[in-house]
């Protein structure tokens, strides 16, 4: 079997190290990457990182990272981590740090929109939606034969998405305090009106029909603005799963991207062989986000088979056993297993609550993560 390439987009954070807040000036930073560092390898092994895998995003506190498509996990990693280490230098240099966490710890105090015609006109559309739209997500990009075959595993794979937001959230702690919730940037980001889980469409007509009746009604202005948490990728012949905070191990963003990619060729599958559909009410699995981002791994998740309230972990560890059968024929099952343990000892979340409770202030959690951060490329 010839796996399907995977690619991975992250989202991250720049902040001031002497203030701890977000900074908006990642339009030096691309100044200086582009100057200096374009195409820069350093001295980390495997294969480099695509010639563009830095670009601006709607804020300029703001950087986005790419990976090139890979069958092979490990070289994802590799390019997670050399794309991060590209940015993080080219931020030094301005004296500025990196951050991998899903919304700023610290309040937004003077967010600005980078200059670019399509940002631009999102905020004076959406006004104050838009506005607290600076959070960092990561989005995984998964290789398909069509766009019919999009539809239907988009179809299929919507009841584990919640288990994919909770096995990354990373972003408790925002406008200086802590929200209560594992993922507050997912509570955040559904505030746009397209944004969100999707009943099943169950033919591409349909999916395109709804997709260009959203954009009639204003709540998309164009088809990279469908921000559903599944949808077919404008650009790429990949369906796009956009539910994960920016998880601030890499390591951690290539397990998902090792699940993800086994969901989608399940889910091929199953809809080539006929299988019949098990459909959800939106209704149901807007209860399901909502549990993930409100519990991450720490409490209990909606089960994606039973639809009952079930351990987190057994969550986790039954979606693992289904999928071992595509995840060994992916070369990706020890790879899984081994980040299960991993992140069933502490989530981005933990991690940050932790950090708060040792230094007693928000500060020491950005601090935090900004060790942490650049330890993924300079280890």
């Amino acid at each position: 079997m010839t796996s399907r390439t995977v690619g991975v987009e992250e989202e991250l954070l720049l902040v001031d190290p002497e203030t701890r807040a977000a900074s908006p000036r990642s339009q030096q930073v691309l100044k200086r990457f582009r100057e200096h560092g374009k195409g820069q390898r350093g001295d980390l092994p495997g294969p480099r990182a695509s010639t563009d895998e830095l670009d601006q995003e709607l804020f300029r506190h703001q950087l986005e990272t790419r990976t090139d498509p890979a069958t092979d996990l490990t070289d994802t990693l590799q390019q997670l981590r050399l794309a991060r280490r590209t940015a993080g230098e080219a931020a030094a240099d301005v004296g500025l740090a990196l951050v991998a966490t899903g919304v700023s710890p610290l309040p937004l105090t003077d967010p600005q929109v980078t200059r670019n015609d399509r940002y631009q006109d999102m905020v004076q559309t959406y006004g104050e939606i838009a506005r607290t739209a600076g959070t960092c997500g990561m989005h995984v990009h998964v290789a398909i034969s069509s766009d019919e075959e999009g539809v239907a595993v988009i179809d299929r794979i919507t009841p584990w998405l919640p288990l994919v937001l909770a096995l990354t959230a990373n972003s408790p702690i925002a406008n200086g305090r802590d929200t209560g919730y594992a993922s507050w940037r997912s509570r955040t980001w559904s505030s746009w009106p397209s944004a969100g889980p999707t009943e099943a469409f169950g033919d591409l007509e349909t999916y395109r029909a709804v997709s260009q009746e959203l954009i009639a009604s204003g709540a998309a202005r164009d088809p990279g603005m469908l921000y559903f948490d599944a949808r077919l990728a404008a650009d790429h012949p990949t369906v796009e799963v956009r539910v994960a905070d920016v998880c601030t191990d890499p390591a951690d963003g290539v397990l998902v991207a090792a699940l993800v990619r086994a969901l989608v060729e399940r889910s091929a599958r199953s809809w080539s062989d006929g299988e019949p559909l098990a459909p959800w009410r939106s209704e149901l699995l807007r209860a399901a986000h909502w549990r993930a981002a409100r519990y991450g791994l720490s409490g209990t998740l909606v089960h994606p088979v039973d639809r009952g309230l079930s351990k987190a972990e057994d969550v986790l560890r039954d979606t693992v056993d289904g999928l071992a059968d595509v995840l060994e024929e992916h070369g990706d099952l020890a790879l899984v297993r081994e980040g299960v343990d991993r992140v069933l000892q502490g989530t981005g979340a933990s991690r940050q609550r932790t950090a708060l409770e040792r230094s007693g202030d928000v500060e020491g959690v950005v601090d935090d993560l900004v060790v942490r951060t650049e330890r993924t490329w300079s280890e």
